[in-house]
């Protein structure tokens, strides 16, 4: 049988200062406080994802990996970048918005209109308009 992946659970991230780090996430992306969970923080990013975040003497190095945030459209994307710059942290070239927090872990921020379209319709809309339910995924229809 066949592995069917649905999405993301979580991403984990290393920082030399939860606290600080905490303080940052909840002010760019405007988070509800963390809750319990792995790491010294642990926020809810929507309704289904986390984000972990962990404190360690050292980060690892961040060449490539990073990890995405969806947020509304186009306004919310310049906020999060006018956040961003106004912390002194420099955007990526080649992206809307991306970026390494000041832990050095990157981060991407897409809207609405780049994926998929369960996020723009809502669960609920889904299973009014297509008939859709988590016993039949999407990508079998």
């Amino acid at each position: 049988m066949a592995v069917e992946v649905f999405g993301m659970n979580h991403v984990a991230i290393e920082v030399t200062d939860a606290a600080e780090a905490v303080k940052f996430y909840r002010e760019v992306f405007d988070l509800g406080p963390p809750e319990k969970g792995e790491g010294q923080a642990f926020f809810r990013i929507g309704k289904h994802q986390f984000i972990a975040i962990f404190e360690v003497a050292r980060p690892a190095s961040n060449e490539i990996r990073h990890f995405g945030i969806i947020v509304r459209d186009d306004d919310q994307i310049a906020r999060v970048r006018e956040r961003v710059q106004a912390r002194g942290l420099k955007l990526n070239p080649g992206f809307a918005c991306d970026f390494e927090d000041p832990w050095g872990n990157r981060i991407q921020v897409v809207d609405l209109s780049v994926v998929s379209p369960i996020w723009r319709l809502g669960r609920v809309k889904m299973e009014e308009e297509q008939g859709w339910s988590e016993d039949e995924p999407l990508g079998r229809r």
